[in-house]
């Protein structure tokens, strides 16, 4: 059998992840899902396909942190990182610094592990259970968290066939994602 490689292993997992907005904000009034509720939900890959997930952060100054996920694979060392960047809001009421900080990082988090999952926020088949439908892909289109995702993926060696099966691209969008791979 042959091995796959860190791309290939994350195009699967790509394919296969599911995590469901199980939480809800009363205030916003709407589901979301957390950092929490991702890392959850990725701790079977871990042994299916020999990876693990890895989360950083670093304080930049200024309010800002940036954060990292990584999947590393266990067999060769490779990794892929993805990274979020976000701003602390110090001028939130009711928050204390530290909560504040909590805060951002819970969302630098939840948004480094989207980038790199390629995560976005359309409704799955099996979240709607309408099996016999036939379901759309979501458009991905240039100026977008998901097309800067879908660059930096192809960049460092990801398959675009993986990004194709989840999104729908216009014929010009995809030959300028395609010529940011390999040469």
């Amino acid at each position: 059998m042959t091995k796959l490689t860190i791309h290939e292993k994350l195009s699967l997992i790509q394919q296969e992840f599911k995590s469901k907005k199980s939480r809800y904000n009363k205030f916003g009034n709407y589901n979301f899902r957390s950092a929490e509720d991702i890392l959850e939900g990725l701790k079977p890959f871990n042994k299916k396909y020999g990876v693990y997930f890895v989360i950083k952060e670093n304080y930049l100054g200024d309010s800002i942190l940036e954060t990292s996920a990584t999947i590393v694979d266990i067999e060769g060392g490779n990794f892929i990182i993805a990274t979020a960047v976000v701003g602390v809001g110090l001028n939130q009421k009711g928050m204390q610094v530290p909560q504040q900080f909590g805060s951002a990082s819970s969302y630098a988090k939840k948004y480094a592990l989207g980038n790199l999952l390629l995560i976005d926020d359309t409704a799955d088949s099996d979240a709607t259970n309408e099996h016999d439908k036939q379901t759309t892909k979501p458009k991905l289109s240039k100026g977008t968290d998901n097309w800067k995702s879908a660059v930096d993926y192809v960049k460092s060696g990801g398959e675009l066939q993986a990004i194709l099966n989840k999104y729908d691209l216009s014929v010009v969008d995809k030959s300028e994602l395609k010529s940011y791979g390999k040469k």
